[in-house]
């Protein structure tokens, strides 16, 4: 499953000082992926995912959010550097889960 979305990158309150720094999916698409992940995961919940930001590609985990009600994209500082990215900025991403 590939999912491509624009989103607004957010931090994390609980760890404002470290800026841990994420995207949410999107409602529709978190809920099709919790139909498609039903059964064992990895810690936290998370699912493997390769992610395209601009001319950046990396893989990483996506972690429910119960607060949002999807699934959060954290965004590596290396990859907010070289796309020029802050908090506040939207983004246009790509999402390939790996773990289906």
């Amino acid at each position: 499953m590939v999912v491509e979305f624009d989103a607004e990158l957010w931090i994390w309150d609980a760890r404002r000082d470290d800026s841990w720094t994420f995207v949410s999916l999107p409602t529709e698409a978190s809920e099709e992926i919790r139909e498609l992940a039903d059964g064992p995961r990895r810690g936290f919940g998370s699912l493997r995912v390769k992610v395209t930001i601009g001319a950046s590609t990396w893989t990483t985990s996506i972690f429910p959010d119960g607060t949002r009600g999807s699934y959060a994209l954290p965004i590596k500082r290396a990859v907010r550097k070289a796309e020029s990215l802050e908090a506040g900025d939207v983004a246009t991403v790509t999402v390939e889960l790996l773990d289906l």
